[in-house]
């Protein structure tokens, strides 16, 4: 294969174009690895929306499917979140990374048999096992629920989640780290090799040292991960999504390379401090209160820098985002991810505190990040491998659909959980009794449990769209060519 120079100005404004992307040789990717990742991903996004909505019709019926340990609140919710985070999130991000990563570092992963230990590490010894002892919430120590948030995998099912992340980290960081190619080293391999060595260090502190650590001091510990799950392991992955697939599928270079270096490292330096403001008004030193919401403002200058410049190498392609579905998803959650990013800097001070601490309000706020952020930056990646795959099916059609059903039921989701929590927290404030927030809850909980229908049903048309093809026509309307020479054909970015 001889590789064909065309002129293209992706990659960072008057910076070196990406060889990847202007047809040049590509390394052998592992697309047996690719599409079992992607699929183990959805599937997973599934049973955990599954796991969440039967979470939302206890809060209504809590006798619902009895009284069994399996059935209970808080076993359902551990099981909902746990899945999202690993199940669905990791698993996406390692499909995109065995797509990316070739691309990226001009050279193919370390191992292909590496990559089928991982994947076999990831789903069948720490998923499904985890999901089975949090069901079964047994008495020993290392086998039962951890009262952990985003940390709720027992004790021995968080020994294979770090193996599986030293072993991830091996699998990508050493293609990328052993030469950069002739591109060097562009910012989406900037945000894997700092999501995948920040995860690996971050995630023993918040699962392992809050159970040695008793009181208030486990607590800031815990919320340490709570914040470093979401802003070292998600935020970044899903960064290095989007700085990967805007220029390549607009054939524009990224806005400016300077601020794309200041968002990175403002994230690395700031972001791990986040965690405390979940304990605001505790026992937790005021000093150390006070440096997490300082933190927090930090970062909300930091997502404005990241999403303008994000958004201003898209400047001149309005249509563009519009009619190309992939790139439509990436866009969605770049845009939720400014408007999540500032919600949650001013959750984090102590005036809005007073009213939203521990209401609904904080449910809405981390279902548009998790689901509004996170997800639709992943979907959009997993939709643009497949568009780019020759072995994948893609239908351009059924992804569209799945993007107006997610984002209708997640706008009445987040706005219904928005206005319950001031409903409650206006209640708390006040003498009331405590049943009656929840009885003025109860009809915001009910919308809440609707709102999830249309969220699965479009899960499962993403699921029908990486299972079906279109025809040639209708892939042309739904996914239309740029000018020539822009982009690279379907094998290349």
């Amino acid at each position: 294969m001889t590789a064909v120079t065309q002129p293209s100005k992706v990659g960072h404004e008057d910076g070196q174009q990406l060889t990847f992307a202007t047809r040049g040789l590509v390394a052998p990717v592992a697309t047996e690895l690719l599409r079992a990742h992607a699929f183990a991903a959805v599937a997973a996004l599934l049973v955990s929306s599954l796991f969440g909505t039967l979470v939302a019709i206890k809060l209504v019926q809590p006798e619902f499917l009895g009284g069994q340990a399996w059935s209970t609140w808080g076993s359902l919710r551990a099981s909902h979140t746990q899945g999202i985070l690993f199940g669905w999130l990791g698993n996406a991000f390692l499909a995109f990374l065995y797509f990316a990563i070739p691309r990226l570092a001009g050279r193919a992963v370390l191992s292909r048999r590496l990559g089928w230990l991982i994947f076999a590490l990831w789903n069948v010894a720490m998923l499904l096992p985890g999901w089975a002892l949090m069901a079964a919430n047994l008495p020993q120590p290392w086998l039962s629920i951890k009262p952990l948030e985003w940390s709720e995998f027992p004790l021995a099912i968080n020994v294979v989640t770090e193996l599986c992340l030293l072993l991830t980290a091996v699998q990508f960081i050493v293609p990328l780290a052993r030469k950069p190619n002739e591109d060097g080293f562009y910012v989406s391999s900037w945000y894997v090799i700092g999501s995948l060595v920040f995860t690996l260090l971050a995630f023993p502190m918040g699962s392992v040292v809050p159970q040695l650590v008793p009181g208030a001091i486990g607590a800031a510990f815990s919320g340490l991960w709570i914040h470093d799950a979401v802003g070292l392991f998600v935020t970044p992955m899903a960064l290095a999504i989007a700085y990967y697939v805007f220029p390549v599928r607009t054939g524009r270079p990224i806005y400016s390379h300077f601020l794309s270096m200041i968002g990175f490292w403002l994230l690395f330096f700031s972001y791990p401090l986040n965690g405390t403001h979940h304990y605001v008004y505790t026992s937790i030193p005021m000093d150390t209160q006070r440096a997490a919401i300082a933190a927090s403002g930090v970062m909300g200058f930091d997502v404005v820098l990241v999403v303008l410049n994000l958004l201003m190498s898209l400047r001149g392609h309005g249509a563009r985002v519009w009619r190309d579905v992939p790139l439509r998803f990436v866009w969605t959650g770049i845009v939720l991810y400014l408007v999540v990013s500032l919600q949650g800097s001013l959750q984090a001070s102590m005036a809005l505190q007073r009213h939203v601490h521990f209401t609904d309000w904080v449910i809405g706020h981390s279902h548009l990040a998790m689901v509004g952020f996170a997800s639709f930056v992943s979907l959009g990646g997993i939709a643009h491998v497949w568009d780019r795959t020759a072995d994948c099916r893609c239908n351009h059609r059924l992804m569209n659909l799945a993007y107006w059903l997610i984002l209708s039921g997640l706008l009445v989701m987040v706005i219904d959980l928005t206005a319950a929590g001031l409903v409650q927290g206006e209640l708390w404030r006040g003498s009331s009794p405590w049943m009656e927030s929840v009885r003025a809850s109860q009809p915001y909980w009910w919308v809440r449990i609707a709102s999830a229908v249309p969220i699965i049903l479009g899960f499962a048309s993403f699921l029908a769209g990486m299972l079906t093809r279109e025809n040639t026509a209708s892939t042309a309307a739904a996914n239309p060519s740029l000018p020539s020479g822009a982009l690279p054909q379907p094998a290349h970015g």
